[in-house]
C-alpha cells in the first residue's frame, strides 16, 4: 500500500458528549422509550458533525487524516469487542439473525437487562474514565459483526471530511479483557490473539473502502506494568499483531497511538521494527526511550501536550521537547496530544463565571488543539513563526505562580509542623471494643454508601434557587423535608446505619470544592466518566483550607431524627484530587495533606455535633495508583497518608468507614489496610463478588462490605441474588468482619427500583443471618 503523508499536528481523540452533554441527553431519551434509535442516530450524527466543523475550525485539516473519529456512543473498548463479535454467550439471543450486534444487543452488554447482567465495568488505566470488560474465552468466536467505525468514515467523506477512525487496538483489547465464565481456570485471553488478527484486518479493510487514508489503533496496554501480563509479553504480542496488520495490502496507513506513560523499550522495539507507518507516545508522561531505534521510515507523534489536565502550561518547553525529537531520525515529526482529549472539557470560552485571571492558566480540548496547530505550524515554518504564542503562554505561567492564593503562608505552616503521631489512630481492637458499645449494631449491619436518587424535583429546587427562584430559606426547608422523607425511608425498611441522602450536594467532590479555598469550580466543565455519566471536575488551583464546617448542620439534623446511627459523609482527600483539576506546581502529596487537614477539621465538628460513624469516601485510591511499579510505592505512602491524617483525630468509638470503586483489592491490598478505617466498602456486585476470595485470603482484618447490588445498572437485583454474594462473604471471611450495602451510592438510580433492590437486600440478609443462626 501507499501511505498519504501523515498530518504535521492531531489529537488522539475529542469529547464526545456534546458541548451541552447533547449525547447523554438523546441516549438516556431513548433508554427511557421517549424517542426510537433513528432519532438517536440523527442526533449522533449531528453531533460527530459539529465536532469535524468544530476542529476544521480550529485549525486541523479537513482532509487530511489530522481529525480523529473516536465518537462513542457508551465506551470505546466496547465498540471495538462488540465490532469484532465478542460478545459474551449470555447475549447471544440479542444477535441479529445475520450474526451482527445492533444498538439493543450494545446497550444491554453495557447496561443489563431483566436476566441479562452487564459486562464487569472497571477504570481505564489511572484516569476516571471506566470502560467495559471484554469477556473472552476459547469458545468466543470472532467475527466482523458491526459497521459503525466504517459508516462513521463514510458518514464524514460524505460531508467533505478525510477522518481517521480511532479503534482500541488488538492487544490492548484482549490484555484488559477477562475470561468467560465457560473458559478453563488460568484461561488468559491473550491467548487468542491469532486468531483475533484476521478480523481486524477485515475491519481495517472496511476503513479503507469507507474512504480512511490512516486508521488510529489505541494501545495504551503496551504503557502500563500494573497488568496481570508482562512487559515482555504484551511487546511480543505487539510484535506479533503489527507484524500481521502491517503486512495486509488492503488497508489504510496505521498510526499505534501509545498513550498514558512511557512505551516500554520492548515495545517500542516491537512497534519501530513492526511495517506500521506512525506512532504516537506520551512526552508528557513519558519521553523516548533511551535505546530508542529502528523509527527511520514512520512518522512519530510527540505527545507534547498534555491530554489530561487543563492547565495552558509551558508551551514553550512543549515545543523543545517536540524539536528534539528530530534527534532520535524518525522519517518526519508531528505534534499530538499525549492522549485522547475525552478526559477534558471543551472550551474555555464557554466558563463566563470564572475568574478571568485563572481562565487565562488554563486549556480546554479547544484550547489544546489549538496549541497542537500552534507547534504544527512550528514544525513547518520554525519557531520564530509561534514566538508570540509561545510567548504569551510563558507570561500566563509566570503570573500563574506570583498569583495571591496559589502560596498561603498558614496553609503550609501547619502542615510542615506535622508529626508521626498525627497519622496514626490507635489500636484497632480497642476501636473496636468501643464502636461495639456505643453502636450496639447485629450481625451482618446493613447500610448505604451515602447518596439516595436525586431526583428532578431536587435538581429543579436546586437550579431555582441558584436563578434567585426562590430564597435560601425556602431552599433549605426543601432539603430538610427530602432528607425528612429519606430517612424515614431507611427506619421503614430496616437498615441499621442510616444516610442523610445528599440531596444537597450537586457532586461528590464539587460540594467540597465549592466550600473550601484553593477550588474553582466550572459551569460547562463536561467529562465523561462512563456511559451517559458526566462530571464537572473542580479546578484546585491554590493552597486548600476550609473556612467554615461544610456538613456538620445537614449531619445533625438527620441524626436528630431518628435514634439509629446517622453516618457523616464525606470525601477523602485523594478523592477530591483524583476528580479534580489539580495543580501540577507541586507535589501531589503536599496538595493531598492540604485537603486531609481540612477533612481532620470537619471531622472533629462531626464528632462535636454527635455523629458516631464518619464514612471518608475514597473510591479513586486505586484509580491513582501509577502504571509504572516504580512509582507506586511513592504514591501509596502520600495517598494512604492523606487519608490516615484526615481521620487519625477521630475518637476509638467513632466509627470511620471508607469506600472503593473496582479496587481490585488484590493489586492495592496492603494500602486499603493501611488506610485502618474501621468498615471498608467496595464494589463487588457486577463482579459477581470475586473480590471476596481476594479478602479471605489476604488476612484483611478489619470491616469490609462487598457491595451486593449493582448500581450502575437499571437492573435490580433478586433476592436469591444478593443471598447469593452475601452467604458467599458470610462463608469465606469471619462473620463479625461482614457489611451489608450496595457498590456505591444511589445518586444515579431511580427510586422506585432503589426501593425494590434495599427491599430485596434487607430481605436476603434476614434470610443469611437465620441461615448461619444469628437472631434477626
Amino acid at each position: 500500500m501507499t501511505a498519504s503523508t501523515f498530518p504535521s499536528g492531531t489529537i488522539l481523540g475529542y469529547p464526545r458528549i456534546g458541548r451541552r452533554r447533547e449525547l447523554k441527553r438523546a441516549v438516556e431519551a431513548h433508554w427511557a422509550g421517549a424517542t426510537d434509535a433513528e432519532t438517536l442516530e440523527r442526533t449522533a450524527a449531528d453531533l460527530r458533525r459539529a465536532t469535524r466543523e468544530r476542529l476544521v475550525a480550529l485549525g486541523l485539516g479537513r482532509d487530511d487524516s489530522s481529525i480523529p473519529e473516536s465518537f462513542s456512543y457508551y465506551d470505546q473498548v466496547l465498540d471495538a469487542a462488540l465490532a469484532v463479535g465478542a460478545l459474551p454467550a449470555r447475549f447471544a439471543d440479542l444477535r441479529g439473525a445475520d450474526g451482527t450486534i445492533g444498538l439493543d444487543a450494545y446497550f444491554t452488554a453495557a447496561r443489563g437487562a431483566g436476566e441479562h447482567a452487564p459486562l464487569e465495568m472497571t477504570k481505564w488505566f489511572d484516569t476516571n474514565y471506566h470502560y467495559l470488560v471484554p469477556e473472552i474465552g476459547p469458545e468466543t468466536v470472532f467475527a466482523l459483526s458491526s459497521g459503525r467505525f466504517a459508516a462513521q468514515v463514510a458518514e464524514a467523506a460524505a460531508e467533505g471530511f478525510t477522518v481517521r477512525p480511532v479503534v482500541v487496538g488488538p492487544v490492548t483489547l484482549l490484555a484488559l479483557a477477562k475470561a468467560t465464565d465457560e473458559a478453563p481456570a488460568g484461561f488468559d485471553p491473550l491467548s487468542r490473539l491469532d486468531d483475533l488478527l484476521p478480523v481486524y484486518a477485515e475491519l481495517l479493510a472496511s476503513l479503507k473502502a469507507a474512504g480512511a487514508e490512516w486508521v488510529q489503533l489505541d494501545e495504551p496496554a503496551l504503557v502500563s506494568e500494573s497488568l496481570p501480563v508482562d512487559a515482555a509479553t504484551l511487546a511480543d504480542a505487539a510484535a506479533r499483531a503489527y507484524g500481521v496488520l502491517g503486512a495486509a495490502q488492503d488497508r489504510p496507513a496505521i498510526l499505534v497511538a501509545a498513550g498514558y506513560a512511557q512505551l516500554s523499550p520492548e515495545a517500542w522495539s516491537a512497534l519501530a521494527a513492526a511495517p506500521v507507518e506512525a506512532l504516537a507516545i506520551d512526552l508528557t508522561r513519558g519521553s523516548v526511550p533511551a535505546a530508542a531505534a529502528g523509527i527511520q521510515g514512520k512518522t512519530l507523534v510527540g505527545g507534547v501536550v498534555d491530554g489530561r489536565n487543563i492547565w495552558r502550561g509551558d508551551l514553550a518547553g512543549a515545543w523543545e521537547k517536540l524539536d528534539a525529537l528530530r534527534a532520535v531520525g524518525a522519517g518526519a515529526i508531528a505534534a499530538g496530544t499525549s492522549t485522547s482529549l475525552q478526559h477534558v472539557p471543551h472550551d474555555v470560552e464557554d466558563e463566563s463565571e470564572l475568574d478571568p485571571r485563572l481562565a487565562s492558566w488554563l486549556a480546554f480540548a479547544d484550547q489544546k488543539t489549538g496549541q497542537i496547530v500552534t507547534l504544527a505550524r512550528g514544525l513547518a515554518a520554525g519557531r520564530d513563526a509561534i514566538d508570540k504564542e509561545l510567548t504569551a503562554a510563558s507570561i500566563a505561567l509566570d503570573d500563574r505562580r506570583s498569583a495571591p492564593g496559589v502560596a498561603d503562608g498558614a496553609v503550609r505552616g501547619r502542615a510542615a509542623q506535622l508529626l508521626e503521631g498525627d497519622f496514626d489512630r490507635g489500636d484497632y481492637e480497642a476501636r473496636v471494643a468501643a464502636q461495639d458499645a456505643a453502636l450496639g449494631l447485629p450481625v451482618l449491619p446493613t447500610t448505604t454508601i451515602g447518596s439516595f436518587p436525586q431526583t428532578g424535583d431536587i435538581r429543579r429546587a436546586r437550579a431555582r434557587h441558584g436563578k434567585g427562584e426562590i430564597t435560601t430559606e425556602e431552599y433549605e426547608q426543601f432539603l430538610k423535608e427530602e432528607i425528612a422523607r429519606v430517612v424515614t425511608l431507611q427506619e421503614d425498611l430496616g437498615l441499621d446505619v442510616l444516610v442523610h441522602g445528599e440531596a444537597e450536594r450537586n457532586d461528590m467532590v464539587q460540594y467540597f470544592a465549592e466550600n473550601l479555598d484553593g477550588f474553582a469550580v466550572t459551569q460547562n466543565g463536561w467529562v465523561q466518566s462512563y456511559g451517559s455519566r458526566a462530571t464537572r471536575p473542580s479546578i484546585l488551583w491554590g493552597d486548600v483550607s476550609r473556612p467554615a464546617p461544610i456538613t456538620v448542620a445537614w449531619s445533625a439534623f438527620a441524626q436528630s431524627l431518628t435514634d439509629k446511627p446517622m453516618k457523616g459523609m464525606l470525601t477523602g482527600p485523594v478523592t477530591i484530587l483524583a476528580w479534580s483539576f489539580v495543580r501540577d506546581d507541586q507535589p501531589l502529596g503536599d496538595t493531598a495533606n492540604q485537603v486531609a487537614l481540612a477533612l481532620r477539621d470537619e471531622i472533629a465538628d462531626l464528632e462535636a455535633a454527635g455523629i458516631a460513624v464518619i464514612q471518608v469516601d475514597e473510591p479513586a485510591l486505586r484509580e491513582l495508583l501509577p502504571l509504572k511499579k516504580a512509582d507506586q510505592p511513592a504514591y501509596l505512602d502520600w495517598s494512604v497518608g492523606s487519608f490516615r491524617l484526615a481521620t487519625a483525630g477521630a475518637a476509638l468509638a467513632t466509627q470511620v468507614h471508607t469506600h472503593l470503586c473496582y479496587s481490585e483489592f488484590d493489586v492495592v491490598i496492603d494500602a486499603i489496610a493501611a488506610l485502618d478505617a474501621d468498615v471498608t466498602s467496595i464494589e463487588a456486585a457486577r463482579s459477581r463478588g470475586e473480590v471476596i476470595g481476594d479478602i479471605a485470603t489476604s488476612g484483611f482484618s478489619h470491616g469490609v462490605g462487598p457491595g451486593v447490588y449493582d448500581i450502575h445498572s437499571p437492573r435490580v437485583p433478586s433476592v436469591a441474588e444478593i443471598a447469593e454474594l452475601l452467604e458467599r462473604a458470610a462463608t469465606e471471611l469471619p462473620l463479625r468482619q461482614v457489611w451489608v450495602n450496595p457498590d456505591c451510592g444511589l445518586k444515579t438510580r431511580g427510586y422506585d427500583e432503589t426501593v425494590e433492590s434495599l427491599r430485596n437486600i434487607i430481605e436476603a440478609t434476614r434470610d443469611v443471618r437465620e441461615k448461619v443462626g444469628v437472631a434477626v
